[in-house]
């Protein structure tokens, strides 16, 4: 009779695991029939494919238009994800302090970007920018990307806060710190983990956007996602699989490094369970 309820548990975990892979498959089949198209010798976006071909890399990679997106593409983000990542962390910690007024309805408003769909956002942009003429500018797009990519990092950063030992800080006070060399020295190592999750991830809201940029940037502010929305409008080329494919790579690798760091963050707020 004992060994009942451990059989049907058994049972049930490997259910539930089989159930996750066939959705996990089913979600990512798409996204990853894109890969070995980038490698078709024709240009069809067809299989059977009749060879392989490293002609499309060499393509994107000789392109000027190109070279031109993916170097505004890493501007902008870069750019968006230093600010995102300050301000971000600046108002998790702002949140997260007990004598804060109106916490609740202040990370309402921190967060709407998340929650707000990205075309209607898009079009408040654009007319706000119209007026102070931010339009067709890699400024006004960074700003923008701040603004979507902030949110990521103040729910991450607080979610690192919440384990984090207020005492610590009352200790270097009291040791003659001031608030500035206590934040860099004994909060800021603690959550690091979760300000690198959160700049990863407004990095790559950064990088894969494509409505807002379609709103307010013009021919020389060209992005890689917009870049592959004007060529599918265009002209349909099998470059575009090659970008994607890289795209998928970095925000891959991206991901990954985020959840290691979660995960390492995890592990330090509860040993016990590690």
């Amino acid at each position: 009779m004992s060994k009942l309820p451990v059989k049907k548990t058994s049972a049930a975990r490997w259910s539930l695991r089989i159930f996750a892979a066939i959705v996990l498959i089913f979600l990512m089949a798409p996204i990853l029939a894109i890969i070995p198209l980038s490698f078709n010798s024709e240009p069809f976006f067809t299989y059977p494919m009749p060879g392989l071909s490293w002609r499309w890399y060499e393509a994107v990679f000789a392109s000027g238009d190109w070279q031109l997106a993916g170097r505004n593409s890493f501007i902008v983000a870069i750019g968006a994800t230093i600010l995102a990542t300050a301000l971000g962390t600046l108002a998790a910690i702002g949140l997260n302090r007990p004598d804060c007024p109106w916490a609740m309805a202040l990370a309402a408003i921190i967060i709407s970007p998340i929650v707000i769909p990205v075309v209607v956002a898009a079009v408040g942009i654009f007319y706000f920018y119209a007026d102070i003429g931010l339009l067709n500018s890699l400024t006004g797009l960074i700003l923008s990307h701040t603004a979507l990519g902030a949110p990521f990092v103040t729910i991450t950063v607080a979610a690192t806060l919440a384990g984090f030992d207020h005492r610590l800080m009352r200790a270097a006070a009291s040791l003659g710190a001031s608030p500035a060399i206590a934040f860099r020295r004994v909060m800021l190592p603690i959550i690091m983990p979760g300000v690198v999750s959160g700049a990863i991830f407004a990095f790559v809201t950064s990088f894969d956007d494509v409505v807002v940029a379609l709103f307010i940037t013009g021919a020389e502010q060209k992005t890689l996602p917009r870049q592959m929305w004007s060529g599918l409008r265009e002209q349909i080329s099998p470059a575009i699989t090659a970008v994607a494919t890289l795209l998928i790579l970095v925000a891959a690798a991206l991901m990954l490094t985020a959840n290691a760091l979660q995960a390492r963050q995890d592990r330090i707020n509860n040993p016990a369970a590690a």
